[in-house]
């Protein structure tokens, strides 16, 4: 995940965003004057609430790290298809070169012989 200027990564600011927001709420529902009954409904609710945003946030950061994971797979490709491109030409230009080589040695050989 990226991080900002802090350093701390979006998950961990949506995580800290969440706790708060959820002992927030719970101090609310208990320092109001409602009954047992009423309280413990209350409390239900905001668990609810908070798991359903959990369970949201969550999916968010798999999408994400799903997201860069393909990315990173991409370029990895990408730079793997370049990098077999530049092996093959060096393949081709040793090749060349050899060859060449070879020639040269053989015509340096038959002058040789010619000259002897």
């Amino acid at each position: 995940m990226n991080s900002n200027e802090g350093g701390f990564s979006a998950g961990w600011i949506a995580m800290a965003f969440l706790l708060g927001g959820t002992i927030g709420a719970g101090l609310a529902i208990l320092l109001t004057p409602k009954t047992g009954p009423e309280v413990r409904e209350r409390i239900k609710e905001q668990v609810d609430t908070v798991r359903g945003n959990t369970l949201k946030v969550a999916e968010e950061v798999r999408g994400k790290a799903g997201e860069i994971l393909d990315k990173g797979k991409d370029l990895i490709e990408q730079k793997k298809a370049v990098l077999e491109s530049a092996i093959e030409a060096g393949k081709g230009a040793m090749e060349r070169e050899k060859s060449r080589l070879i020639e040269r040695i053989k015509k340096e050989r038959q002058e040789e012989a010619e000259g002897a």
